[in-house]
């Protein structure tokens, strides 16, 4: 399975609590929701809607996949909602335990979640997307295991906060595959490591 990750992110690198306000607070985050005002359906909506087609299953961290589990199965009706609902999904988490799980999710314990994530990415199948869980997409990062990584630059600077890359002196070049810009301002880019 190819790892792809699909992230907002601002200009300055924070992905935290792109939602709603009380989305993610760590650290005393008060920009919750600073994606509306740039989000439109066509080319923003439009990139998540042609990630989760393409995917085979969802990927998430705990906090993610709590935030979504708790919003998207209500959301039926619409084809991307019910498309993120029938997909099957991973959690990964150090805390969760099997009977805490919903929304057609499987657990992957913290402990082994690098194995594990091998393991997954050298099956066969379709994408694997990720949706935020910055700690979980810096450790694939770290790893090596992205296949691909669909950024939103939205155009606003939020000054700190929770970001994707790891910070481990490592070098990684990426070759940029796609851009486009939407109305609003917004570079939606997919990069996939640099070969050889």
């Amino acid at each position: 399975m190819r790892i792809v990750i699909s992230e907002f992110i601002s200009l300055d690198g924070v992905v935290q609590a792109p939602g709603g306000p009380d989305e993610d607070v760590d650290g005393g985050f008060a920009h919750g929701g600073w994606t509306h005002p740039f989000f439109d359906p066509e080319v923003v909506g439009g990139a998540f809607a042609e990630a989760a087609f393409k995917a085979d299953a969802l990927l998430f961290g705990r906090r993610t996949w709590q935030t979504m589990a708790g919003a998207w199965p209500g959301r039926a009706g619409d084809p991307f909602a019910d498309r993120m609902n029938a997909l099957p999904k991973y959690v990964v988490s150090g805390t969760l335990a099997d009977s805490d799980l919903t929304w057609n999710t499987s657990l992957i314990p913290a402990a082994d979640a690098v194995a594990r994530l091998r393991e997954l990415h050298g099956t066969e199948g379709g994408d694997l997307l990720v949706m935020g869980s910055p700690s979980l997409v810096r450790t694939l990062l770290a790893e090596g295991l992205v296949d691909e990584l669909r950024l939103m630059h939205m155009p606003v600077l939020l000054g700190g906060g929770k970001s994707i890359f790891p910070a481990d002196g490592g070098l990684r070049t990426l070759e940029l595959v796609s851009t486009t810009t939407s109305p609003q301002g917004v570079q939606v880019s997919t990069y996939r490591p640099a070969k050889g």
